[in-house]
């Protein structure tokens, strides 16, 4: 007999990707087919992605007072609806699990419509706006964070704090100890999708202000821009500074696994996965990023030891070359952050989130 099938919906982002991408590994283990409902961004993340079948569902999103962006976006959403009510009387899924973005709302309105069992897991610590309309409605909530900014008491009553579900491959960091820098220092620099190019270029300014025997040991993986990557390069040889600059890496495991520090954004993938792998950072929360959940993701590593917070308005060259070189110079303290992030880690959350999928389904 086949195993029942899943429908997962997701924004064609990494951070609602890579948890989509955990959940289904974990539901394939217990014998679950897969079939992933994404848009063309979310393709880019999807080489690894373990669907049988990728649906390309029509969606859109419009400003709030662009009243023809909104009638453009619904009727894509309506075309979506159709999409996918059609595929679902071809597959007849047991459940249709949506991790917000508004690609994944055509697949969930559909759901809802045929009165199919619903499942969402908002990964922010801050309900987003797709998974803010629909949580009233479906079957089920989950969510990353203990906190759920912008959710009505009704839904956080019966919301499940599951954590993120993580890839197999930062899961495995979980086992792995943080081991404080003794000669060659390890930095990753991440951007994020949004708001990546503050970091591509300050980064390896404040990184070039460091002493030069810091530098001397320094190892930098950094993502970046493409169009920032070539100035990055350009400053890291000129500070004599051993660096790897990509625009994205896929093996991001394996730069976890080695760094000792990580200057990032404070997406939900990252600052989960942070806490997973046990890992010091600082965080640059973006500012544009909607209701400032990126803030308030960052807020529990920081409360728990784990991350030093920098706000743009405040961030510089010279503030964040004064709090690397503090934070190097101190391997205790770096090893008392590696254990604060870890702390509040939930490493075993993709099946927190699939026994949830699992009791949902029919």
């Amino acid at each position: 007999m086949r195993g029942k099938l899943a429908i997962v919906a997701a924004g064609g982002t990494g951070g609602h990707m890579f948890p989509a991408q955990a959940l289904s590994d974990a539901l394939i283990g217990r014998g679950w087919r897969v079939v992933l409902a994404t848009d063309e961004r979310g393709a880019f993340y999807a080489d690894k992605f373990p669907a049988e079948e990728r649906l390309a569902l029509s969606a859109a999103t419009a400003k709030a007072g662009d009243p023809i962006g909104m009638i453009k976006a619904g009727i894509a959403v309506t075309q979506g609806v159709l999409q996918a009510r059609q595929a679902f009387a071809r597959l007849n899924p047991s459940v249709v699990v949506g991790f917000g973005g508004y690609p994944a709302l055509p697949a969930l309105l559909a759901a809802l419509l045929e009165k199919r069992p619903t499942v969402i897991h908002e990964q922010n610590a801050v309900l987003g706006r797709v998974n803010r309309f629909l949580a009233p409605y479906v079957s089920e909530v989950a969510c990353a964070f203990p906190t759920l900014q912008m959710a009505k008491p009704s839904v956080k009553a019966r919301a499940h704090v599951v954590g993120s579900p993580v890839r197999p491959e930062i899961r495995d960091l979980a086992e792995v100890a943080y081991l404080p820098p003794e000669v060659q220092l390890r930095i990753l620099v991440t951007g994020g999708s949004q708001g990546a190019r503050l970091l591509s270029e300050l980064a390896p300014e404040a990184i070039a202000k460091l002493p030069e025997e810091m530098r001397g040991r320094m190892k930098v993986f950094q993502q970046a821009r493409a169009e920032s990557m070539e100035h990055a390069r350009k400053i890291y040889r000129n500070a004599m500074v051993d660096c790897e600059v990509a625009p994205f890496f896929r093996d991001m495991a394996g730069r976890l696994r080695q760094s000792h520090i990580v200057i990032g954004r404070a997406g939900s993938s990252t600052c989960c996965e942070l806490a997973v792998a046990g890992r010091p950072s600082i965080l640059v929360p973006l500012k544009i990023a909607a209701d400032d959940h990126q803030r308030f993701n960052a807020k529990l590593l920081e409360e728990a030891g784990g991350a030093a917070v920098c706000l743009e308005d405040e961030l510089t060259v010279d503030a964040l070359a004064g709090a690397l070189n503090a934070l190097l110079k101190s391997p205790e303290r770096l090893a008392r952050m590696a254990k604060g992030a870890r702390s509040v880690a939930v490493p075993d959350a993709a099946e927190h989130l699939a026994d949830l999928v699992e009791r949902t389904a029919r």
